[in-house]
């Protein structure tokens, strides 16, 4: 007995049920979206001169911008079309014109608002699809870090659920600010982790200083791993104008008509005179042509001649130095190498012999100059602080204003800039760290663990490993650290290399190890991010160098070996998912060498670094004539300083003519707190503390990861800018094997070297870096295993 054949209705038809085309014989019925009850607004023309004093009011006054009348017209157009005849009344055009000026900032860098052009038509859309009934619609979950949504989801803004958007699309362009940090508070109740960000080294922005305008604008041409020559001698000029903009920044060169009316007056050692201390004045190279005996200051990059001359190079020119008689300024406390830009003092003399009359051959501005410098200091460019550079004013605790000049304005990572985001991200910091650091408990959800040197073909490595977990896996859960950061070498020798090792089979067995090891801890994968930082010896640029300075930056490692270790966390997750409903999991990131990690923003920034630094820096180092000791006699004293057949009586006249000077360069350079000055010796200092304040002086100094020359340490042209530390980060780590652990403080830059994780020389010690993101600071610790 066959069933009866149900009936069909008529009115859900479809034209065709054919197979060849997928329609369904029952089609799908729609789903009913409920009507949004909802005002109707009636459009009205609303002239551009009565919305002025309220335009003005919320773009000049409270957001720092300028509208043109092209662009007042149209917002006025928009106000009058959306909002109607309640703009006024109801309040309406207010809002509306406070989230453009947002959207704006967020999406522009000029503060002057045209109208013509497509911009501030986008804006003007994208913020008509969410509005209803003359108000915008949306939910304080629109977004955690500025409140930005994908464009290809503006169709559907309306009916979207914010809730859903990835974490990645508030870095897209729509400018709905809908964070509100003085009534919400559930903003407290956030995990810290959720406003972290590792950029990438390949992603982040490239930036050129324009040293006209003294901007910095973004290079629109695609980056390519072998551009043209042209790119080389552009990231040599970028570099240089940084720099030497940094430099006329510092007080010490700026010269003022009423800063020198009102100086005091002070008595040079080598004269009677009174006479005014002035601000120092830097000299081009190519300007030292006709005045042999003056006395100079130059900025410039060291370098070789081909000759073997070591010269001295600026945008104008280069010359031969001779550093017979040079003292480094702060004595012994930096390091001087070719490819690093200093700031030399001296004499200039010229000697057409050395090289030739004039520039050489006709090769004009550019070319090397006949004669040479006697130097008489040498000193790194002073260090900028990050608040200088970014024109910030503390003005609290956690609170910052902006104040006049600095780079507030530029986006240097792609997470926002100081003046668009700065003071907001500042205080939803302090109240989400502050809620996972309360008094009671001392240990912080705020810390980032930092690991070095974690050799996975090492046995003692993975015990030292599974200690360092083990001390955090018996902590509570609210209190487990919310980033471990693990650097390489992840392997002793480059196993990629070949040599008759297993390769890349093997390599994918040392991380398979590395995946049981962190099964272990389920408790701490569920909660924590891992981002792993690979070395010199890792692929794939070690299969090629064998484990010798590879071209920086350098690539994350592949995903083919680190399948394993995402299973892990995968398989934690999927646990804790099953006891309670987590909002962030836990997961493991491969960045690149180097990397940074931002939170909330442009309010921290933490850059990881993994280089042989302190081993490059002694090879290539300059080495300066040692200080006369006091029992060394007149004669001694005159061959020596004799050598170079210059007479006693004008090297002693340099000497005292330029002393005043070099003691005053010291009060313009840059120092590390408590370091002693010239004078005093560093016998009364550890010697592990002295090593890691020259390291960091001379890196913050130059700022620059790399002040190596090319041919010393490949650097990818295009992407030069990865390795720049300007502005200044919150926080630095130098991984270096061979300096020691150390975590200090210099020009508000916090800088750590966590070491090898298995201590050298110290049977069963495991040494690691615990940092604070509430207090900015770092400790190194370490555990018997």
């Amino acid at each position: 007995m066959t069933s009866p054949i149900p009936a069909i209705d008529d009115t859900n038809r479809v034209p065709s049920s054919s197979a060849a085309f997928g329609t369904p014989v029952h089609p799908f019925r729609r789903k009913q979206i409920s009507d949004v009850t909802a005002p109707s607004i009636l459009p009205i023309s609303l002239p551009a001169a009565t919305l002025r004093p309220l335009a003005f009011r919320t773009f000049t006054k409270k957001h720092n911008l300028t509208l043109t009348s092209s662009a007042l017209q149209s917002i006025a157009t928009f106000i009058g079309t959306y909002c109607g005849s309640g703009w006024r009344e109801e309040g309406l055009a207010e809002k509306v014109l406070d989230e453009t000026a947002k959207a704006w900032k967020k999406n522009a860098s000029s503060v002057i608002i045209p109208g013509e052009g497509d911009e501030l038509a986008n804006v003007l859309q994208n913020i008509g699809g969410c509005m209803v009934g003359g108000r915008i619609v949306y939910q304080r979950a629109l977004s955690q870090h500025n409140s930005l949504v994908q464009d290809q989801g503006l169709a559907n803004a309306a009916l979207a659920r914010p809730g859903t958007l990835n974490r990645d699309d508030s870095q897209q362009s729509l400018g709905l600010t809908t964070l509100d940090l003085e009534d919400n508070e559930d903003l407290r109740a956030q995990n810290p982790r959720s406003w972290l960000r590792v950029v990438d080294a390949f992603e982040q922005p490239r930036l050129t200083y324009d040293a006209t305008q003294k901007i910095f604008e973004i290079i629109r041409k695609p980056a390519s791993l072998l551009p043209g020559p042209s790119r080389r001698m552009d990231l040599l000029r970028d570099r240089y104008n940084i720099v030497h903009q940094r430099l006329m920044r510092n007080e010490a060169f700026q010269t003022s008509a009423v800063a020198l009316s009102r100086s005091k007056f002070q008595q040079r050692p080598s004269s009677e005179k009174m006479m005014p201390q002035q601000a120092y004045n830097l000299t081009a190279i190519a300007n030292l042509l006709g005045r042999s005996g003056s006395a100079h200051v130059i900025l410039g990059l060291l370098g070789n001649s081909p000759t073997g001359d070591l010269i001295l190079s600026d945008l104008t020119g280069s010359i031969v130095l001779n550093l017979q008689h040079a003292r480094p300024v702060p004595e012994d406390g930096a390091w001087f190498t070719p490819g690093m830009f200093v700031l030399v003092e001296g004499l200039y003399e010229e000697e057409g012999s050395i090289v030739g009359p004039g520039l050489a051959g006709d090769s004009g501005v550019g070319g090397m100059i006949g004669g040479v410098f006697h130097v008489t200091s040498v000193g790194g460019p002073p260090c900028e602080r990050r608040d200088v550079t970014l024109g910030v004013t503390e003005t609290g605790k956690s609170s910052s204003t902006i104040s006049a000049g600095g780079f507030g304005w530029t986006n240097f990572l792609g997470v926002g800039s100081e003046k668009a985001s700065g003071s907001m991200m500042r205080t939803l910091e302090r109240k989400t760290l502050e809620n996972y650091h309360l008094a009671s408990q001392p240990l912080g959800r705020s810390r980032i663990i930092i690991l070095g040197e974690v050799h996975l073909d090492n046995s003692k490595t993975l015990e030292a490993l599974k200690q360092v977990l083990g001390v955090y896996a018996l902590e509570q859960a609210e209190q487990t650290p919310m980033v471990f950061v693990l650097i390489g070498n992840f392997t002793q020798h480059a196993v990629l290399a070949g040599g008759g090792s297993g390769g890349s089979i093997e390599y994918k067995e040392y991380f398979d190890s590395l995946a049981s090891v962190l099964s272990d801890y389920p408790s701490i994968l569920k909660d924590s991010t891992f981002v792993f930082v690979p070395g010199d010896n890792d692929p794939w640029a070690s299969a090629f160098s064998a484990g010798a300075a590879a071209v920086l930056p350098k690539r994350a490692l592949p995903e083919m070996y680190t399948s394993r270790v995402k299973r892990a966390f995968a398989t934690a997750n999927a646990e804790a998912k099953k006891l309670a409903d987590q909002k962030l999991r836990g997961e493991a990131l491969w960045s690149t060498n180097p990397s940074r990690l931002t939170m909330f923003g442009p309010a921290q920034e933490l850059v990881i670094f993994r280089d042989d630094l302190t081993g490059r820096l002694r090879r290539k180092a300059l080495r300066f004539r040692a200080v006369a000791e006091p029992g060394i006699s007149d004669a001694g004293l005159a061959r020596r300083a004799g050598e170079d057949g210059t007479p006693i009586n004008e090297q002693q006249a340099i000497g005292q003519e330029y002393m005043d000077f070099n003691q005053n360069m010291e009060r313009a350079e840059s120092v590390v707190p408590n370091v002693r000055t010239r004078e005093t010796t560093h016998t009364d200092m550890p010697s592990d503390l002295y090593a890691a304040r020259k390291l960091v002086k001379t890196m913050l100094d130059q700022g620059y990861l790399s002040p190596f020359p090319l041919a010393d340490r490949p650097v990818l042209w295009d992407f030069w800018g990865s390795l720049s530390l300007y502005p200044l980060p919150t926080a630095l780590v130098l991984m270096d094997p061979e300096a020691p652990p150390f975590a200090l403080t210099y020009e508000g830059c916090h800088t750590m070297n966590p070491g090898a994780l298995v201590a050298p020389g110290k049977r069963g010690i495991a040494q690691w870096i615990e940092y604070d993101a509430r207090t900015r600071k770092g400790k190194p610790r370490n555990i018997r295993y």
